[in-house]
């Protein structure tokens, strides 16, 4: 395993304690449904009439899980390399019994057979611990099943830069949008360094691999607010937020 790999996930492995700690608050937040976003849900709930098998990628606590179940999903696959993070979600899905497993595996490399999934659910801070865009795009498109579909709802490439001044929107002053990573200093933090992607190479990593651009949208609200943070730049004049959505052919060459 790559090192910067191996020291993100012991700093995934120590941050994924709080979903230890905080079960009990995770499982009421879980029964209560709602766990998906409206701007998600207005893209997904297509896809979901078919009732969908899904791969969750890098599925962290668990609880988008349970909301793509909730959803019409009628199994859903989470693969996550901290170990603490999927026995977390495993209990808490367990207890909800929803059809939801989980594999602890990094990313790219996942340890499943070739289009096993319906649609490829990812984001809310995954792509930023990929240290190769090409390689995460190739397995993403190997697990689909012709005409299946993969789905992106992730922080925008721009948001490392937003500085959290509560007055005025800013950009930090030691942080480049065409850098290759920066450390963290939020959450998971010790240490952990995130990989930077432009929206354009997201996009065209997707691509790059077969598959159909569908959908590519921009949102101001960020998926993920610190508590006790309020940001101007949150506030709807920037880019926090992006989703896309990408198809891959029926058959080789017959959607061409």
């Amino acid at each position: 395993m790559n090192p910067v790999v191996q020291s993100n996930r012991r700093a995934w492995e120590a941050a994924s304690e709080k979903y230890v700690r905080e079960h009990e608050d995770l499982l009421a937040q879980a029964a209560r449904g709602q766990l998906l976003l409206a701007s998600e849900l207005d893209l997904l709930r297509p896809l979901m009439q078919s009732s969908p098998a899904v791969v969750h990628l890098q599925s962290g606590n668990g609880l988008d899980d349970i909301g793509l179940v909730a959803a019409g999903a009628r199994v859903v696959i989470g693969v996550d390399f901290s170990g603490v993070a999927a026995r977390a979600a495993r209990r808490r899905a367990t207890q909800l019994g929803v059809s939801c497993e989980y594999v602890v595996a990094e990313v790219p490399g996942v340890p499943l057979q070739d289009e096993c999934a319906d649609l490829v659910y990812t984001g809310k801070g995954a792509l930023i611990w990929m240290s190769d865009l090409d390689s995460w795009a190739r397995d993403a498109a190997r697990l689909l099943r012709p005409s299946g579909h993969l789905f992106i709802y992730e922080g925008h490439p721009l948001v490392p830069l937003w500085t959290w001044n509560e007055k005025t929107p800013g950009i930090r002053l030691d942080r480049s949008y065409f850098a290759r990573y920066h450390v963290n200093d939020t959450f998971p933090a010790h240490g952990a360094v995130e990989w930077q992607w432009t929206l354009a190479e997201i996009i065209n990593a997707v691509i790059s691999v077969g598959l159909d651009v569908v959908h590519v949208a921009e949102y101001a609200e960020p998926f993920w607010r610190p508590i006790g943070v309020s940001a101007a730049a949150w506030q709807g004049r920037l880019p926090n937020a992006f989703a896309l959505l990408a198809r891959r052919p029926s058959e080789a060459g017959a959607d061409g």
